[in-house]
């Protein structure tokens, strides 16, 4: 990921909706969820939700599928690993082993969010 594309993701991640429709779309895994569903679990009208998506598109972090009637969206996991890593590319000024309690600290917040879920 360059320094562009880095920062288009942020950008579309910095607004309060967006980031809880990525959130909620990473949840759902392969699985997806359908752009009307996505609007009511959040409570924003789908013509919003709709704007949000796009950009969250046009950034890369999110693809959708048409299945009959409706829209599937899925977060671009290969997309947010590439932010992450570029993020942490330089990490700890070229010591990883710092990074460590970073990467642990993940798979804690994972599983808190699961009990609380």
């Amino acid at each position: 990921m360059d320094k562009s594309s880095a920062l288009m993701a942020l950008s579309a991640l910095s607004q309060a909706s967006r980031l809880d429709a990525f959130r909620l779309l990473v949840g759902a895994g392969e699985v997806g969820i359908a752009a009307g569903e996505i609007s009511a679990r959040l409570g924003i009208v789908q013509n919003t939700m709709s704007a949000h998506l796009g950009i969250l598109g046009a950034a890369g972090l999110v693809r959708h599928e048409r299945d009959g009637r409706s829209i599937v969206y899925f977060a671009d996991l290969p997309a947010m690993q590439a932010l992450l890593s570029f993020l942490m590319e330089d990490c700890c000024g070229g010591r990883p082993d710092l990074c460590q309690p970073v990467i642990a600290g993940l798979g804690s917040t994972a599983q808190r969010e699961k009990k609380c879920g």
